[in-house]
């Protein structure tokens, strides 16, 4: 199947400030064209997250069976410095601006694990919550996943190194090379576990379905 009209094979991109950038915009038109033309059969647009409170990595992909193919991939950037409320604030309004623009039909987002540094915890967890609200008040169906899991499901391994998941999804994904940033690479794997999980239970459920995992 032809990729989304408007989608470029490979597009990593950032969003700074308040609002996305504009070349997100522009798709707009031809997204909202392709969703007029109707979705095939367990063809899911899916949403991964990789939570963060600076950084929050994003990558949308199409899945379809078995098969999964990139959308676009980037990241959501807050300025250092900032009041907390303020980032908070702009990674919602962005996560909004994701979700209207892409459409998503479910929205995967990892689990956090800290070891130390309790005060970034917090400020990750909190960046965490709004993700969460954003996607609840669109009412996209949201699940989540721990990193072991992501783990085990894009490599088959789950105490995996980084660079072999990111090397997995370039590999999953067809493209020519890793993506960046690295938090990008990790919303993409989040985003496949999730394709990959799903794609179990439609095969069990008859297929027309999304459900809580």
């Amino acid at each position: 199947e032809a990729p989304l009209r408007g989608m470029s094979p490979f597009c990593c991109h950032g969003l700074k400030g308040h609002g996305i950038i504009s070349t997100i915009s522009l798709v707009r038109k031809q997204e909202a064209k392709a969703r007029t033309q109707g979705r095939r059969r367990n063809r899911m647009i899916i949403l991964g997250i990789d939570p963060g409170i600076a950084t929050v990595g994003f990558g949308i992909i199409k899945a379809q069976g078995a098969k999964q193919s990139l959308v676009r991939c980037g990241v959501i950037r807050t300025k250092a410095g900032q009041r907390l409320s303020l980032r908070l604030a702009q990674i919602y309004s962005d996560m909004t601006e994701l979700i209207d623009t892409f459409q998503p039909d479910a929205i995967a987002v990892e689990e956090l694990f800290f070891n130390t540094n309790t005060t970034t915890a917090i400020a990750v967890a909190q960046g965490r919550g709004v993700i969460l609200l954003a996607g609840e008040k669109k009412s996209v169906p949201l699940f989540e996943y721990t990193p072991l899991q992501v783990k085990q499901t894009v490599t088959g391994y789950g105490r995996a190194e980084k660079r072999q998941v990111m090397e997995m999804v370039r590999r999953l994904l067809g493209m020519d090379k890793v993506p960046q940033p690295d938090d990008a690479a990790d919303a993409l794997a989040v985003a496949i576990c999730h394709a990959r999980a799903a794609s179990s239970l439609l095969s069990q459920l008859g297929g027309n379905v999304c459900s809580t995992i």
